[in-house]
């Protein structure tokens, strides 16, 4: 059977499709041939799809790296719903649950193993998958290995480690954005044998992009949701933002609901499926929002706050439309955001001084002593480590990671993980336990009836689902689990949310901290350049949207789109008199008294040439301004 045949037939049978999306097939094959292998494909593009299908296709397992722990979640559920036996490692597991997940690998039961990139910075771990016959390196967001990227993580550059085990294997790289400097630097990091890209065009034909100038953003956005029709998504920079925002929503008659990475994993599940089913048309989130999430149908992405990156709008807006039917990506802006983009810019490079500080309270946070900590993973309660120093949230979580960056801790992110459960007894064990805590046998029963495969491995349950099915109270359920752990009939791991530091090196006096110039001064001057092309996108009247994105992401764009708010802007310029804006103001004021803006809402000419006339048409006599701010054409003709 040849290898077309071969790939053909596993995209059939797992996931049920005839023909490949454009490039992945070129992908799959390069890999296949064994070359290293740079896929740039947009969101929504089956990245995915393009490591999966060749390992399937080869002996052996694939080591996929990958930042976004909850991601790494769905995409395991995701493969194990089609029968491919995948699994993950992260910091949010337990050593007992880590040392099974190898066991298993090394047993050659698993065809995926997901890992964060900080996993790659333990010998342990290194040492024990040089056992495993892995056949594909993939790097899920790879522009994070770039310092010219705008998602710069300094883990990431350990994965060229993996090279030096696993000689054979080819690396599959994959990013949905990525400069030209990027691209490069990204195969010089991983040791590209010989240049290898493949990208699609970054031109989305049936994207409109639209940038909104208003004072009143939330009144803009209302406007826009009831005059395009269709599933949206809102984008804000703040999580209390999206729930005042979609209250806000819900009060003009719109179905709205919001979403953050604060929320607990039922009510994420929850928001997704009622947003994906159509029970709720427009979701207004944070950036945590989308990875993962296929909904073809999304007619219009708004950004009500302003990215940092043309990159992360680019991802974002391009959830818009992937059933490439017309689709809108709308920017809202006023005046004021160029000084809060500016502001990120000093929140993001604290001062030196203040980056220190950080290091030395953080230390005394977690008591650690002076020359000690090496190696070691401590919870830390973000929140409560800058109420108790009285420290801003966004330069102190800032500070954290220029220390992540500059080599003295790991600053791992929250990480959510659901309660999980193995059982460790045999089933003879499990009648007459004779436990202390009330109804404790109650609980371990309706655990065996809710939840199968206890025996054999970790299983998430949920304590809401048995609490709500067997009228168990919470504390119950929990008190039991806890009781039985400790009895060793079970392992029970209770679900938390906690981000982590790991000291990457003995715990220094805050004088000996060095931020070295390439990740401040070096760093800060590209995202300096990246904040002005944002604005170059917002506030330049004299670009074509589309045009400068796609040249922006070193692509040419001979022409400009003919569809975005300047294209169309331009046209109406071309393709109208001052005459036809005369008689257009005229005609709707003798009907009735009109304010400014109904003429502007109401007439397809740009608002300037309307502003411009009415004054013009009031100086001559032709208009009456009224007093209650209205025009009427007194005259009937001019």
């Amino acid at each position: 059977m040849s290898t077309e045949t071969d790939i053909h037939r596993i995209l059939q049978k797992y996931w049920g499709y005839k023909q490949f999306r454009a490039l992945q097939e070129d992908i799959i094959l390069s890999v296949l041939e064994g070359r290293d292998t740079l896929g740039l494909m947009p969101t929504g593009g089956g990245k995915s799809i393009t490591f999966q299908i060749p390992t399937l296709a080869m002996e052996g397992i694939a080591i996929v790296v990958t930042p976004i722990i909850s991601l790494m979640k769905d995409q395991v559920d995701n493969l194990v719903s089609r029968g491919i036996k995948a699994t993950y490692l992260h910091a949010g597991l337990s050593v007992a649950e880590n040392r099974k997940v190898m066991e298993k690998c090394l047993n050659g039961n698993y065809k995926f193993l997901y890992v964060s990139p900080e996993r790659l910075e333990s010998t342990n771990f290194i040492d024990r998958i040089k056992k495993l016959n892995v056949c594909l390196i993939v790097v899920d967001e790879a522009h994070c290995i770039s310092q010219w990227g705008y998602d710069f993580r300094p883990s990431f550059l350990k994965i060229a480690a993996l090279r030096k085990v696993f000689l054979q294997a080819p690396v599959l790289a994959l990013t949905a954005t990525a400069t030209s400097a990027v691209v490069t630097d990204i195969q010089e990091k991983l040791q590209f044998k010989t240049p290898n890209v493949f990208k699609t065009s970054f031109v989305r034909d049936n994207i409109s992009y639209v940038v909104r100038h208003t004072t009143e953003k939330v009144g803009e956005l209302v406007h826009i949701l009831k005059s395009v029709p269709g599933s949206a998504i809102v984008y804000v920079r703040s999580r209390r933002r999206t729930k005042l925002i979609s209250d806000e929503l819900k009060r003009n008659g719109l179905s709205a609901d919001y979403y953050h990475a604060g929320l607990n994993i039922e009510e994420k599940e929850d928001k997704q499926n009622k947003w994906k089913s159509d029970e709720i048309r427009v979701i207004v989130a944070t950036n945590a929002f989308g990875m993962g999430i296929d909904k073809p149908d999304v007619r219009i992405v708004v950004h009500i706050d302003m990215p940092n990156s043309l990159e992360e709008y680019f991802q974002e807006a391009g959830r818009a439309g992937r059933d490439g039917n017309r689709s809108y990506a709308v920017m809202l802006a006023k005046e004021t955001d160029k000084v809060v983009l500016r502001r990120h810019l000093s929140e993001a490079f604290p001062e030196k001084e203040f980056i220190r500080k950080v290091y030395e309270r953080a230390g005394n946070f977690l008591e650690v002593a002076i020359g000690e900590g090496y190696g070691m993973m401590l919870d830390f309660n973000f929140n409560l480590f800058c109420r108790t120093f009285n420290l801003p949230v966004l330069p102190t979580h800032n500070a954290l990671r220029i220390l992540t960056q500059a080599g003295y801790i790991q600053f791992v992110e929250e990480i959510e993980s659901q309660s999980r459960i193995m059982i460790l007894a045999n089933k003879d064990q499990l009648y007459n336990i004779p436990t202390t805590t009330p109804r404790a046998d109650e609980v371990l029963q309706a655990i065996l009836r809710t939840y199968t495969g206890l025996f054999a491995d970790y299983v998430f349950i949920n304590e809401d689902v048995i609490s709500y099915r067997y009228n168990l109270p919470q504390e119950t359920i929990y008190e039991s689990l806890l009781e039985l752990n400790r009895m060793h009939l079970l392992h029970y791991v209770p679900r938390k949310r906690t981000p982590y530091i790991i000291y990457t090196t003995s715990r220094e006096e805050p004088q000996h901290i060095a931020i070295p110039k390439t990740i401040y001064e070096d760093l800060r001057k590209r995202m300096e350049q990246r904040i002005n092309a944002v604005l170059n996108y917002c506030f330049r009247e004299d670009i074509c949207r589309e045009q400068y994105l796609v040249e922006y992401f070193g692509e040419n764009s001979p022409q400009p789109c003919g569809h975005c708010d300047t294209c169309i802007e331009k046209h109406k310029r071309t393709t109208h008199t001052s005459k036809d804006v005369q008689d257009g103001i005229l005609y709707m004021a003798q009907l009735k008294p009109r304010t400014l803006s109904d003429f502007i809402k109401t007439l397809s000419f740009p608002q300037d040439e309307i502003i411009e006339m009415v004054a013009m048409l009031v100086d001559e006599g032709y208009l009456e301004h009224l007093s209650d701010d209205t025009y009427l054409n007194p005259n009937k003709s001019a």
